[in-house]
């Protein structure tokens, strides 16, 4: 068989982290598989561009500025939540591509920003070949927001939506809803969630048939990611080695989204209740930070910034003691999973998938939701009460047991076994 995985990026973000980690997956058990995306980054064979050139490059640069235009006008000319919708209402033509001519199975994943319109999905689904539709978050079960919080329309009619601050019954998210349904209705999309949280939400939205739902995690080559001496780790980025370490990590550090706020409050509440271990504690920052964060924590604080290379992302995780996640929106978090496989223990609110990945005072600690009490409990907890050798061997098992790239593989043989047979009654 013939896969071939469609996503936006190569490399940028969690969604094309996990594709490329598929593909590696999937190689491993002799599947033929390509990688199909807009912004191609290495020189990697088994990833192919769908343009190319400096022609190509602005016009994508144009797509993706038009996306968010119309955007800005259905939101009433407001700059609040820009990025937290999309409506792939513009995008490359890829069906006409020999790559996807040549595929046996089209296993769509993130494409949004200016890469598929749902045009083309449209088109796509009338090539005839079975579509799998991995979801790394709420998009294609809503009208437009990859998140939906608290909102419940997409379960019956998206309308009045709460990103939009027109807040109309025939408000961009109603148009794109019933544009969603009539596609949707006639493709033959099998979808893929992530967690089983998402698969949950997913099965409560009426624009898809929740017969055609089911989870299948991220893999994880955890032949790469596992513990190694923590020293060695420390002195390859100048950390302290008598320091319980605290890793943060984010695409954009001071993302709201990411709970940046919660774990500034979670230290001060940490600093203030527990005072004999202040000297103990600093902080690891990775990812790009928009603002000098500095003054904002009770402890000191290492700047690692922006890492690309796997081998430095694998010697972090190595190199502290907990990884802290106060995010607020999660689907099933690769960070999380990077890091229980070193061997480093995790904590974080109780939202998303994480509940799936951290099991509560075995491999980490799960924090009430928004409470940064409770996050500050849950650190103390974890570096100082509990048995951390065992917090740390649970860590490690938890993702052998659940996120191995043989195990992932395997689960999507068997959907795209099942999908080829279908085709051919």
């Amino acid at each position: 068989m013939k896969i071939l995985l469609i996503n936006t990026s190569e490399q940028t973000g969690g969604a094309a982290v996990a594709c490329k980690r598929l593909m590696r997956a999937l190689q491993k058990s002799d599947v033929e598989v390509k990688m199909l995306v807009r912004d191609k980054s290495t020189d990697d064979a088994d990833v192919i561009a769908a343009n190319s050139g400096k022609v190509a490059f602005w016009m994508n640069k144009f797509r993706f500025a038009f996306e968010r235009l119309v955007i800005y006008i259905g939101k009433g000319l407001s700059l609040d939540n820009l990025f937290a919708v999309s409506i792939a209402n513009t995008g490359i033509r890829i069906s006409k591509l020999p790559a996807v001519k040549e595929a046996d199975i089209l296993h769509i994943h993130w494409i949004n920003q200016g890469f598929l319109s749902l045009s083309e999905i449209k088109r796509l689904s009338k090539l005839g070949k079975p579509i799998v539709w991995t979801m790394h978050d709420m998009w294609p079960a809503t009208a437009i927001c990859h998140h939906s919080r608290d909102c419940e329309n997409y379960q019956r009619e998206c309308k009045e939506c709460y990103f939009l601050e027109t807040r109309s019954e025939n408000d961009l998210s109603n148009k794109v809803f019933y544009k969603k349904r009539r596609i949707w209705q006639q493709a033959n999309i099998e979808f893929v969630t992530c967690s089983k949280w998402l698969e949950r939400r997913t099965k409560l939205s009426v624009l898809i048939n929740p017969k055609n739902v089911r989870a299948i995690p991220n893999p994880l080559d955890i032949d790469f990611y596992k513990p190694s001496d923590k020293a060695k780790a420390r002195e390859r980025f100048g950390l302290p080695v008598n320091k319980k370490l605290l890793l943060y990590g984010a695409a954009n550090v001071t993302d709201k989204r990411k709970g940046i706020d919660y774990y500034v409050n979670g230290c001060k509440i940490l600093a203030e209740k527990y005072p004999d271990t202040n000297n103990e504690i600093e902080l690891v920052f990775f990812g790009k930070s928009k603002e000098n964060i500095d003054s904002l924590f009770p402890f000191p604080i290492h700047q690692i910034g922006y890492l690309t290379n796997n081998e430095a992302i694998r010697d972090l995780y190595c190199a502290v003691d907990l990884f802290v996640t106060p995010s607020l929106e999660e689907n099933l978090p690769n960070t999380i999973m990077e890091s229980l496989a070193c061997g480093t223990p995790a904590t974080g609110f109780y939202v998303g998938g994480i509940p799936e990945m951290i099991e509560h005072k075995q491999n980490g600690f799960l924090s009430i939701y928004k409470s940064a009490e409770n996050l500050a409990e849950g650190i103390h907890w974890c570096l100082w009460e509990a048995d951390y050798k065992v917090l740390s061997s649970n860590a490690r098992k938890k993702v052998e047991d659940c996120y191995s790239e043989s195990y992932v593989a395997k689960e999507y043989v068997h959907l795209y076994s099942q999908l080829l047979a279908k085709k051919k009654r």
